[in-house]
């Protein structure tokens, strides 16, 4: 196994096909399936299925992915370093389910490192892309949360890729609601309040499962209900529609501004904020100083 078939079947996958992959990689489209070919033999593993659609990366082909992207990164480090004699930024970055929160803890990691030293990066986004965004490596963490209904699925899907998932804290279930909406002087809000406003509820794409949705009661039968899919339209929404979303009740008014209040909803159910890394993957100095700063919120 070579740097260059690592780097091609990266390439195939990248662009989902092998005649794109061969023209940017300047070689014959024989000459690259017959490298490819060379490989999977040599592992013992199909890493491309080949379909009427093209090319599609197999789950075996999944995790030899992950890893090759590991290599040709620290490939690219390496050959800045010592071949082109440049010096280059460590790295940091964090994904996560749409939670202020997280990117609060996040910005209080930056103004305490500062950006000398370290490229950061934070990708607040969908949870199929949070699980994606730690297993290729893309991020070091992955903060989502879990309850009684998804745990089950979800950590099947981090047993797939890899990955393992760690608890940080628990906590209630709040409506998080404008000021000037007619339930925000209430002191706690029961579900028959909620049926005349829309609840809102962030897009999950294609993995749109109900185990995958970033709110609780994700089968609750809504009679009004709203898909986003970024945390500025949903408070909008809040403000414009009177919606609601359910959510930590752990409110940042620094980012999200004062106008917004979360309210108790009547309920026993609990949800879990954690995080997700590789398996046997140790944390960086970064990593590890993140999630100190997470856990600080347990007790807002």
């Amino acid at each position: 196994m070579t740097l260059q078939q690592l780097r091609y079947t990266v390439m195939i996958a990248d662009l989902k096909s092998m005649n794109k992959a061969a023209k940017a990689l300047f070689v014959s489209q024989p000459a690259l399936s017959a490298t490819i070919k060379s490989l999977e033999e040599e592992l013992h593993i199909e890493i491309f299925a080949r379909n009427n659609r093209g090319i599609v990366v197999t789950p075996e082909g999944e995790q030899f992915l992950s890893y090759a992207r590991q290599m040709m990164e620290i490939n690219g480090l390496i050959e800045d370093r010592f071949v082109n004699n440049t010096s280059t930024q460590k790295k940091f970055s964090v994904s996560m389910q749409h939670y202020s929160f997280a990117v609060e803890a996040f910005i209080r990691l930056v103004r305490e490192i500062g950006m000398e030293e370290y490229e950061f990066a934070v990708h607040e986004t969908k949870t199929a892309e949070v699980i994606s965004n730690v297993k290729t490596g893309r991020s070091e963490i992955g903060v989502l949360y879990t309850n009684d209904f998804n745990r089950k699925s979800l950590q099947k899907t981090f047993y797939d890729n890899e990955l393992e998932y760690l608890p940080l804290f628990n906590c209630g279930i709040y409506a998080y609601i404008s000021e000037k909406n007619p339930l925000a002087e209430k002191k706690v809000i029961t579900f028959d309040d909620l049926k005349d406003y829309p609840c809102l509820s962030f897009e999950q794409g294609e993995n749109n499962a109900f185990y995958m949705a970033e709110e609780v009661f994700s089968t609750y039968e809504y009679e009004r209900t709203v898909k986003v899919d970024d945390r500025a339209t949903m408070l909008n929404l809040m403000v414009g529609l009177n919606g609601y979303t359910l959510c930590s009740g752990i409110i940042c008014e620094e980012l999200n501004g004062d106008g917004y209040k979360a309210v108790p909803v009547d309920t026993e159910e609990m949800m879990e904020i954690g995080y997700i890394k590789r398996k046997k993957m140790p944390l960086s100095r970064l990593g590890k100083k993140y999630l100190s700063i997470l856990e600080s919120y347990r007790d807002i």
